[in-house]
């Protein structure tokens, strides 16, 4: 069913594609009986509850499920009934910023269906901390009774200077703590110019220490995760993994979207016309892979890791937890398998 609607929405661009299915679903969604159906139909089979500690928090959080929705999908928090009514475990909204921002110029977003990839680059566009902020707990307000967990992916501002960037995650992270259950500091965004060099470990420390400081003073710390991109060298990872040692960091999301073009089946034509951005979906899945397996060899498993990049179905996501994540995030690959995917990679999971 999904792969004929699949052939309909694909004859429109990405983006008006996305909020269109979105705001269909949440026409639909916002009568009872039909969320009801709906529901029931894509409920994930098995016990697949997966509670993971976090060690700087010192806090347990429970997800119904280890299948996530990656960061960039939900970006303004405006369609948590719908995702949670598809399955998801968790959610992870954002990326947010300080100040509202348009994003990068349309189009911006392209797919590349001979690889099941998608290249990106929106920018960061959002409606703002502020904003999403008072829509989340609107959210937390109406659906009290939710087990969603909520991630709270974080950046910075196009026209703040890396050297304030450390203010810029610092706004964010007071204007969402009281809504969202764990943060991800996003510097791996290859979409803002300059970004990826926060993942410098001198950068990053500065950013991290300063939310960690914070972080000490509230009642109910919120666990910190750093998003990597697949990019990075052996070495760049290793200060990575080093930093997160030396300051606690609760967890790390393996990994972004990656700025390499090796090995696809597109036509080079196609893909220099479509320039640049982070490229997602199955020519990720091996990089990310490997990442998630290096650092949970190299910190001993002691450092939960969200895996993420080319999951599209239960053999993927077994590949990615074998690897020793602890949780797995989709994204293209809920563009390319429909809504039906959290389902069909829990009941692979479940046996």
């Amino acid at each position: 069913m999904y792969q004929l609607l699949r052939q309909i929405l694909f004859l429109f661009s990405p983006e008006r594609a996305h909020y269109f299915s979105m705001n269909v679903l949440k026409a639909v969604c916002s009568v009872g009986i039909f969320k009801k159906i709906i529901k029931s139909y894509f409920k994930p089979a098995g016990n697949l509850e997966k509670k993971l500690f976090f060690s700087s928090a010192n806090s347990t959080i429970t997800f119904l499920n280890p299948v996530g929705l990656g960061a960039g999908f939900d970006k303004n928090a405006k369609y948590l009934r719908e995702l949670e009514t598809l399955g998801f475990g968790f959610v992870e909204i954002g990326t947010v910023t300080p100040k509202p921002q348009a994003g990068n110029d349309k189009p911006r977003l392209f797919r590349l269906p001979k690889d099941k990839a998608l290249i990106n680059r929106m920018g960061f566009n959002n409606d703002g901390a502020e904003a999403i902020a008072e829509r989340l707990s609107e959210w937390r307000r109406k659906q009290s009774s939710s087990t969603l967990i909520i991630g709270g992916n974080i950046g910075k501002n196009k026209v703040t200077p890396n050297e304030d960037a450390w203010k810029d995650y610092e706004t964010c992270f007071y204007a969402l703590f009281d809504y969202v259950d764990y943060f991800v500091v996003n510097v791996s965004s290859p979409n803002t110019p300059g970004l990826r060099e926060l993942q410098e470990k001198d950068s990053l420390k500065k950013i991290l220490v300063n939310l960690q400081s914070i972080n000490k003073t509230k009642n109910t710390p919120k666990p910190i995760l750093l998003k990597i991109a697949p990019d990075l060298t052996t070495e760049q990872i290793d200060d990575v993994v080093d930093l997160a040692i030396e300051i606690q960091l609760d967890g790390l999301v393996a990994t972004n979207t990656t700025i390499s073009r090796d090995n696809l089946k597109t036509p080079q034509s196609i893909i220099t016309e479509t320039g640049n951005g982070g490229l997602s979906g199955k020519p990720v899945k091996a990089m990310s892979t490997a990442i998630v397996q290096y650092i949970v060899q190299k910190t001993g498993n002691k450092i939960p890791v969200i895996g993420s990049g080319g999951i599209f179905n239960g053999t993927d996501a077994e590949e990615k937890l074998q690897a020793g994540a602890s949780l797995i995030q989709v994204w293209t690959g809920f563009i390319y398998e429909g809504p039906g995917i959290v389902k069909q990679i829990c009941k692979q999971l479940a046996g």
